[in-house]
């Protein structure tokens, strides 16, 4: 099947995804009285009043903005907002259909990274989070950064969905391969923004600097290395991966390594590559629409575990698994961030739904609509526990 023809041929039936559905009786002149106006009035007066009003009286409460700026769509790069509007209509489908939030894409026609925030920051009064999609590296972790005061939750999804998920992946196949996530040796390929989060992540979780190294297009990341003096990011990394500094290619960081992560581009992963790792390594090759080395090829050269962001091969990591679940929960217990703990929380659910796991199945289906109820109690339970142990630090 040609997916893409089919694709353009259901847009162009159904004219979008997305449609906007009344929840009120619209028959007579009392419905319109009490929708409009002359009644709308005293809604409008009780939220001046209180504004917690919003979260109870308007959309506010179920309601998650989907922002792009169009500059990383998917992998076709940087297309355009316009061109964008397609995948942010089906996240905000996906949105409705797993966890039942009303989501709207927002395409900003401007790359501007001031006028993106100033923009986001005026209008989410009417949205009770912010999902922010396809937004390159950089730029992507200073708009992030800079709207984590604004009074609810604000995730920029490619970066911690897909670090949720692979840490849930992780999880499970580590546990397949009967090995401490502290003794693992890593290889991330690809520092942009899923790479840096997906180390943070790792890192938070267990995962030992001494054993972790990052490599971009220029090979592995190091304290000192001087091309990236204004990629504040990469200097973290440096900071707290490969320890030892050792330099070198792709090729080179895998030799001896228990674990490969790809985010990065198709075959740069050869079969010698992976017969050159540790015995039995994973590989999470999650290049798209392309991985970085194909689970035949991966499999026939010793590799234990293969995950990919495919539907057609096993252990898909897709982020559908992710991001109903944690705005969900965000959503329901009104928390103002999506914090460190409420993400590893998040990964511990979703690995939890694999409860024997093996080396084909590692994580559960993206179709798995109990998923996300999982997720959303786990990050509510993080997140009145951080609120605990901050009131507790401050009495």
């Amino acid at each position: 099947m040609d997916y893409k023809k089919e694709s353009v041929s259901l847009h162009k039936h159904y004219q979008g995804k997305l449609a906007i559905t009344s929840k009120v009786p619209l028959f007579d002149k009392k419905d319109l009285s009490l929708a409009y106006t002359p009644g709308v009035a005293g809604v409008c007066e009780a939220i001046l009043e209180d504004k917690e009003k919003l979260y109870t009286h308007t959309i506010k409460g179920n309601c998650v903005a989907v922002i792009t700026d169009g500059s990383a769509v998917l992998g076709l790069g940087n297309i355009g907002s316009a061109a964008g509007l397609p995948v942010m209509e089906g996240k905000a489908i996906l949105f409705k259909e797993f966890a039942g939030i009303d989501a709207f894409p927002i395409c900003l026609a401007s790359q501007d990274v001031r006028l993106t925030i100033a923009t986001i920051k005026n209008i989410a009064p009417v949205f009770g989070g912010i999902n922010l999609e396809d937004i390159k590296a950089p730029e992507c972790f200073v708009i992030e950064n800079a709207l984590q005061d604004i009074g609810i939750p604000v995730m920029h999804d490619d970066q911690h969905g897909t670090a949720v998920v692979v840490l849930a992946g992780m999880i499970n196949a580590l546990k397949v391969k009967k090995r401490d996530i502290s003794e693992v040796k890593f290889v991330v390929n690809g520092a942009g923004a899923a790479g840096v989060a997906i180390t943070r992540l790792l890192l938070s979780y267990g995962a030992k600097g001494l054993h972790f190294i990052i490599c971009d297009s220029k090979g592995m990341i190091y304290f000192g290395r001087e091309d990236f003096s204004h990629a504040p990011e990469k200097q973290e990394l440096s900071q707290k991966t490969n320890l030892a500094r050792k330099k070198g290619n792709l090729e080179d960081a895998l030799r001896g390594a228990d674990v490969f992560i790809g985010v990065s581009k198709k075959d740069l992963v050869t079969k010698i590559m992976v017969k050159s790792m540790a015995k039995d390594p994973i590989i999470f090759a999650m290049a798209n629409p392309d991985p970085e080395i194909l689970p035949k090829d991966a499999k026939d050269a010793g590799a234990l575990i293969v995950a990919t962001g495919r539907s057609d091969f096993p252990n898909q990591v897709n982020n559908v698994l992710v991001f109903p679940g944690i705005f969900r929960g965000a959503l329901d217990v009104r928390a103002t961030k999506i914090t460190e703990n409420m993400k590893i929380a998040a990964a511990e659910a979703i690995a939890a739904m694999i409860p024997e796991p093996k080396a084909e199945e590692i994580i559960p289906s993206p179709l798995n609509k109990d998923v996300a109820l999982k997720v959303s109690e786990a990050v509510q339970k993080a997140w009145k526990e951080e609120i605990f142990a901050q009131t507790a630090i401050e009495n």
